[in-house]
């Protein structure tokens, strides 16, 4: 201010000495004002170039003033500094913020006061169907048209998920998409979105299955109770007893079955990959299940089948000898059960040019229509559900196939014909298999 001071009395002195000059005190008076005004007209300049230079706010350009306008642009250069620093370090936390939003397995979009899309991750556009860079701005009620979800909008019931259809489809099932919206702000509105396709499918198998196993001890429960009803209150002869008895034991058999292969599953699903250190000839594997599979045809089959065993000589196989040996006979027992009578079987291993092995088993039997064959490793799920209850089968069998097979990293396939007989195969990688020339050198 001092200096503002000398700056007004020196031009105001200047222009009372001016007007001296001229020898009359209204000159001199003149010149005073005039000086007074010069000085007035520079500081509104100077003002005004630092009030643009403000409206700039560029710390690395300060006008050129002097007096107390360059202190006041030295002081608020350092405090334009200080605040662009703050901006940048926000600028670098809300990119942040938005990346790990990005990131997300989570859809978020933000709503405007009246439903406009402000800003939204690439998840929830994908599961919504829309752009996440062309659609800013559009309304979110005309890119998300389910008839539920403009009630939703509407009605602003937002105390709950809603679930809707989204665009995409997963082996033939729309995915299902949970959306909630929470207001937030003045009138703005965060939306979030989840695919729980996975989890409804999930929700629906423990149902079925559930449900399946439910049915399955039912079926023999009934006719146990039945039989046992009838012992107690009607008298038998010995012959009736007999058959009563005999029946009862084949129905506790198959429930003993289920829950046998019930916990198989449940082992199956619980345990470590087994390792690569135990190795089994495969003709030994092959001699095991081979007599439970005449046996199990000579029980249930009259004329027996005639099953033909082809071998891998010398050959080896490493990973779990009771998972093995239990797939086999899954395969094995399942064509028995399915081939009529005096039908014809074949099983064997076969080592294939790429060092791996292929354990199949080919029957005679009538064959399995295309659609069905995507299927045949679900539990309980059966081609000719009739069928099975005569054979006294489980509906797990091939579950329990697919479960080792993939325990030990190989493949399984099913190949059929209506009419000419079905294949089953399982194939072991190399590094589960020795060829017969290796295992020799080991000899």
């Amino acid at each position: 201010m001092t200096q503002r001071a000398f700056e007004l009395m020196l031009l105001v002195t200047l222009g009372s000495v001016w007007g001296w000059v001229f020898d009359d005190s209204a000159w001199t008076l003149a010149g005073a004002l005039l000086g007074a005004l010069v000085w007035v007209v520079w500081d509104v300049l100077r003002a005004r170039r630092v009030l643009d230079w403000l409206d700039i706010g560029d710390a690395k350009h300060p006008p050129a003033t002097s007096g107390v306008w360059a202190q006041l642009v030295d002081r608020n250069r350092k405090l334009i500094k200080k605040l662009e620093k703050k901006v940048h370090a926000s600028e670098h936390r809300l990119e942040d913020f938005l990346s790990a939003i990005q990131s997300s397995p989570n859809g978020v979009v933000l709503l405007d006061s009246h439903g406009r899309i402000e800003w939204s991750n690439l998840t929830a556009a994908n599961q919504l169907g829309f752009d996440p860079h062309r659609d800013i701005g559009q309304y979110i009620r005309n890119l998300v048209r389910q008839p539920e979800f403009s009630h939703y909008l509407k009605y602003k019931d937002f105390d709950h998920e809603l679930q809707i259809v989204g665009p995409g489809a997963r082996a033939g099932q729309s995915t299902q998409i949970s959306v909630q919206i929470h207001p937030y702000g003045k009138k703005r509105k965060l939306m979030l979105t989840r695919d729980v396709t996975t989890v409804q499918l999930a929700e629906t198998m423990r149902r079925d299955f559930v449900a399946n196993v439910s049915h399955e001890i039912r079926t023999p429960l009934t006719v146990l109770s039945g039989f046992v009803e009838t012992m107690q209150t009607v008298p038998l002869e010995d012959n009736d007893r007999q058959r009563y008895l005999g029946l009862m034991s084949d129905q506790a058999q198959r429930m003993q079955m289920l829950v046998s292969d019930l916990l198989t599953l449940s082992r199956l699903e619980g345990s470590p990959v087994p390792g690569q250190g135990d190795w089994m000839p495969m003709n030994e594997l092959m001699s095991h299940v081979l007599q439970e599979a005449k046996g199990l045809s000579q029980a249930i089959a009259q004329p027996v089948h005639t099953i033909e065993a082809v071998g891998a000589e010398g050959g080896q196989v490493s990973g779990s000898k009771s998972e093995l040996l239990s797939a086999m006979s899954n395969l094995l027992s399942n064509a028995v059960r399915y081939t009529p009578p005096g039908g014809r079987i074949e099983a064997g291993w076969r080592l294939n040019a790429n060092g791996s092995a292929t354990f199949y088993v080919s029957d005679s039997g009538p064959g399995i229509a295309a659609e069905h064959l995507p299927r045949l490793t679900e539990r309980f799920y059966r081609v000719d559900r009739s069928r099975s209850r005569e054979t006294g089968g489980t509906g797990l069998g091939l579950a329990i196939v697919k479960h080792v097979v993939q325990r030990h990293g190989g493949g399984f396939d099913v190949q059929s014909v209506v009419g000419h007989g079905s294949t089953f195969s399982l194939t072991l990688p190399t590094l589960r298999v020795r060829q017969r020339e290796a295992s020799a050198l080991r000899e």
